[in-house]
């Protein structure tokens, strides 16, 4: 553990690591005060869409955490800056909240649901058989279609598991034969930019999450130490799944500072 605290850098995801819907979990505050006191660098690098980084910085103030809102990424910015670079101007037709239709709107992108150059999916509470069946046919008619994230499940306050965004554009991948592209966690563009907004090396860099299959492959991948906590969806019986370990796997993040 000694060495997993010595990184300069922490890359860590937020469901069911900081927090589960609106309860902070134990010892998250304990492991913030700590990246603060020792001056680590740190970033919340999470596959949710659907809120802003301004949103994300009032819910934890909320929770009486305070974090500017450089310190957050999102699998919403994340997918605005992919197609903001591989089409400058592009038009869409978005399923997801505020922070999705917000990320693209400020990298220039319009909304579109006559013929738009993509379908974007994210996580919304707004999901329901019209939206999908207008996906399908935006699809059909050759709109290429963007998934936010892998996400197939999420933790949800009171330790529910809830769908997410994989789960909703299941419907619209098997109805039209497409394949969905996905740009969050655990494609390598959303790392590099973790990367480059820490300044640092992968070496000098962990990463946090309560998931194999986006949280601990990103890390493997890209050459960053990985840190599993079991405060999400994830149990010591979840590993053996994999083909592939984490580095550390602990009860929650208060398990990282050191023992006072």
């Amino acid at each position: 553990m000694e060495h997993l605290r010595s990184k300069q850098g922490f890359i860590c995801d937020m469901d069911g690591v900081i927090y589960h819907g609106n309860t902070l979990l134990p010892g998250a505050l304990d492991f913030i005060n700590w990246l603060y006191a020792n001056g680590k660098r740190f970033l919340f690098l999470t596959n949710s869409s659907e809120r802003s980084p301004r949103e994300l910085r009032a819910k934890l103030s909320r929770m009486e955490i305070e974090v500017e809102e450089t310190h957050f990424y999102t699998s919403a910015l994340a997918t605005a800056d992919f197609l903001a670079t591989q089409m400058p101007g592009s038009s869409v037709y978005a399923i997801g909240e505020a922070g999705l239709l917000n990320a693209l709107y400020e990298r220039g992108i319009t909304m579109n649901d006559v013929n738009p150059d993509y379908v974007v999916v994210g996580e919304t509470h707004n999901y329901n058989y019209e939206n999908i069946l207008r996906a399908v046919r935006l699809v059909n008619a050759g709109a290429r279609l963007i998934g936010t994230n892998t996400d197939l499940t999420a933790p949800a306050e009171g330790g529910y598991i809830v769908p997410a965004c994989r789960a909703l554009i299941a419907p619209i991948e098997l109805s039209t034969g497409k394949k969905a592209y996905f740009v969050g966690k655990p494609n390598p563009l959303i790392m590099r930019t973790g990367r480059k907004m820490l300044g640092l090396d992968s070496r000098d860099i962990a990463i946090v999450g309560d998931r194999m299959d986006t949280d601990i492959v990103s890390g493997i991948e890209s050459g960053i130490e990985t840190v599993l906590v079991l405060s999400g969806v994830s149990s010591r019986k979840t590993v053996d799944m994999f083909p592939y370990r984490p580095t550390y796997i602990v009860d929650g993040v208060g398990n990282i500072p050191e023992e006072k």
